[in-house]
């Protein structure tokens, strides 16, 4: 019966060194030559927003009378921008997949050991080989892709950690935050600039 117990716990512990062996190691491949591309940028700017958990469907359902839940942004879709709808990965961080999105690949699963506060492999991202990033929001997303840039030329400004309260009854606060912060840092902008 003793030999049985100890058979069965090295068979169960094989199986489960196998699971972290397999899914639990990065999907990064380092050493590799960087590749520029011969075509010129489809856009002198890139404006991305990300909203957390505002699912695809619902966003393109027409409601009871006709009409589009978020006209601005799909207006935007059908006439201007470019667009696409985000898979992700699990397990992440967030929703999005902000990994996924800014740097195109999925998440590195070994972050959970550092409770996906920092990626523990530095990878390169759009925000790294652009010429300018202003970035706004969650204190747990951003400063994974500042950390690691070839060059000063991030900016992050983010919410205190004591803000995210997902439980609250107004979800809409640290949205607004990011609204008036990225209002007020334009404005200085463009007047600093364009005045």
């Amino acid at each position: 019966m003793l030999q049985f117990v100890a058979v069965g716990l090295a068979v169960h512990l094989v199986f489960f060194y196998s699971i972290f062996d397999i899914y639990f190691t990065s999907p990064l491949v380092h050493g590799m030559t960087p590749q520029r591309t011969p075509l010129s940028p489809p856009a002198k700017r890139l404006v991305l927003f990300v909203a957390d958990g505002l699912r695809a469907d619902v966003l393109y359902r027409l409601d009871e009378n006709g009409s589009p839940r978020a006209s601005y942004l799909r207006k935007v879709i059908e006439e201007k921008g470019s667009w696409g709808v985000s898979h992700t990965h699990v397990p992440t961080e967030s929703r999005p997949g902000h990994v996924a999105l800014i740097a195109g690949f999925y998440e590195d699963v070994s972050a959970v050991a550092k409770g996906w506060k920092d990626n523990p492999i530095e990878f390169d991202s759009v925000f790294n080989e652009s010429k300018y990033t202003w970035s706004w929001g969650s204190p747990d997303i951003l400063p994974m892709f500042a950390k690691g840039a070839s060059k000063d030329h991030i900016y992050t400004f983010m919410y205190p950690a004591e803000n995210e309260d997902f439980a609250a009854e107004d979800a809409s606060k640290l949205d607004t935050w990011v609204f008036d912060e990225t209002f007020h840092c334009s404005l200085w902008f463009w007047l600093l600039f364009y005045i």
